[in-house]
């Protein structure tokens, strides 16, 4: 009954919902009757319904190694998955450790020295000297009475050079000289007066000590008499100083005095005006042959003879050459520039060359000399000399010390200490030191090439006009012919 009035209320429900023309319809309001009826339905349904409650399942209990092997897999589990975790955390901190190692290493990038063409001429500077130099002092003092040479002048040996009086000096040699005739008629009165005593002592009129002092008087004034002469004598040298002459033959290249000028004896320096000590005079140059010194490489020292020949260019000469020839060396290596001190003596019967002139002097050498360049910027400049920073097989830096041969501006010849070989750091940071740690920048594709055009010596420039054409010339740049002209094939000894 309960069932039939739900049915018959959800009816009316669904009826109330719709209605025929498919609108919804107004809101019905449920009276107080059907609220009761609703309330009843539903009290009386639950009347119905089985109070009892059903169990769950019994599951029964698991054995219990099962259990302990489900445990302890699920521990090894845990324990994999940290161990792991562990393993992965610490090879990412290797991994940036080693990230970072790596970073702090420099970078440096690399090129090869370049080997050089064998040439048979070594070229180096040198300065043209007189084969003997003598400056002239006054050895009296008195004043410069004339001057009979000029500078320019061609003397012989012994030619008066100058006059010079010395009044002073020539009352004093008078002085001595009669001072000589007081201590000469001293000597006479003692000699007589010995003689005289020594009489005496033999018929015993006098005793022998009195005898003795005469005797000792005369001795004593022959000794007075010797100290006059020589005082004499050393005023006459004096006397004889008064003229001034040429040591040797030469040319006369400095006069420092004119008539009336005070000249002092010997050599000093002149203070506030006034001469202090003697003044130079004039100076006196032996001009054939002349010397030339050079400092020969080490590299090249062994092709350096006594009595070779060379020959000697100057610029105010062009295409002429003066024969010379080696006179000697210094037979040690000097240990600042590592170079041999050499003389060269040029003969100048026309004295067409001049002392102090600049030339270059040419040593014939072979070809038996290992040379290499490297560019201008792998150069290291320290207390220690010119380097260069050479990386090693375990990629570690040495500091080598090198000899340099000819400087071509952007490269630098290098006779010893690298070879083609070795790979020297190009632009290296000043902070770089001997057993440095470094990393090797990747080559870029044009770098060697661009290195061997750089190094490449430049062919003549008869050859370089043969080769380019006009148009070619013409459309060549201007930079690029000024590159081209480089020294040529002789070797310009740069001493640093």
């Amino acid at each position: 009954m309960n069932a039939s009035k739900e049915e018959t209320q959800e009816q009316r429900h669904a009826a109330v919902g719709k209605d025929g023309h498919g609108q919804k319809p107004e809101p019905h309001h449920a009276t107080k009757r059907e609220l009761d009826d609703e309330i009843a339905a539903i009290q009386a349904h639950s009347r119905h319904q089985s109070t009892t409650i059903q169990a769950p399942p019994e599951i029964p209990p698991a054995p219990p190694r099962r259990a302990l092997v489900v445990v302890g897999v699920a521990l090894l589990v845990l324990l994999v998955a940290g161990a792991l975790t562990l393993i992965g955390r610490q090879s990412h901190e290797r991994a940036l450790a080693k990230e970072t190692e790596l970073s702090t290493i420099p970078t440096v990038a690399v090129v090869h020295p370049l080997a050089e063409k064998p040439d048979e001429e070594l070229v180096l500077p040198g300065t043209l000297l007189a084969f003997e130099e003598s400056p002239i002092y006054a050895r009296t003092s008195g004043y410069l009475v004339r001057w009979y040479k000029d500078i320019g002048s061609r003397v012989k040996e012994g030619e008066l050079l100058a006059d010079i009086d010395t009044p002073e000096v020539d009352q004093e040699l008078n002085q001595t000289r009669a001072a000589r005739q007081q201590i000469l008629a001293q000597l006479e009165l003692a000699r007589i007066s010995a003689e005289r005593w020594e009489n005496l002592r033999k018929s015993d009129s006098v005793s022998a000590q009195e005898a003795d002092q005469q005797t000792s008087g005369y001795r004593q004034a022959q000794a007075n008499l010797a100290a006059a002469d020589a005082n004499v004598k050393r005023l006459e040298e004096l006397e004889g100083f008064k003229r001034v002459y040429a040591p040797f033959s030469g040319v006369l290249t400095r006069r420092n005095v004119d008539p009336g000028a005070l000249i002092n004896a010997g050599a000093g320096a002149a203070s506030s005006g006034v001469a202090a000590g003697g003044r130079e005079l004039f100076d006196v140059a032996r001009v054939d042959p002349l010397r030339v010194y050079t400092d020969v490489p080490q590299a090249y020292s062994p092709a350096i003879k006594i009595g070779a020949t060379a020959t000697i260019t100057l610029q105010e000469f062009p295409g002429e050459k003066f024969s010379a020839k080696v006179a000697r060396t210094a037979e040690a290596i000097d240990q600042n520039t590592r170079t041999l001190r050499t003389e060269v003596d040029v003969p100048n019967k026309n004295q067409r060359l001049l002392p102090g002139s600049f030339g270059e002097v040419h040593f014939a050498v072979g070809a038996n000399v290992y040379r290499v360049t490297v560019p201008v910027n792998a150069m290291l400049f320290r207390a220690q000399g010119p380097q260069l920073a050479v990386v090693g097989p375990d990629k570690k830096i040495q500091l080598r010390a090198i000899t340099i041969g000819r400087d071509y501006g952007t490269t630098l010849e290098i006779l010893a200490g690298v070879s083609v070989e070795d790979q020297v750091v190009i632009n290296p940071p000043d902070s770089i030191d001997e057993g440095q740690l470094v990393n090797l920048a990747p080559a870029s594709p044009g770098q060697g090439a661009n290195q061997s055009a750089a190094q490449q010596p430049s062919a003549p420039e008869s050859v370089r006009q043969e080769e380019n054409g006009p148009a070619q010339q013409q459309s060549q740049p201007v930079g690029a012919n000024q590159q081209q002209r480089k020294p040529n094939n002789s070797i310009k000894g740069t001493q640093r």
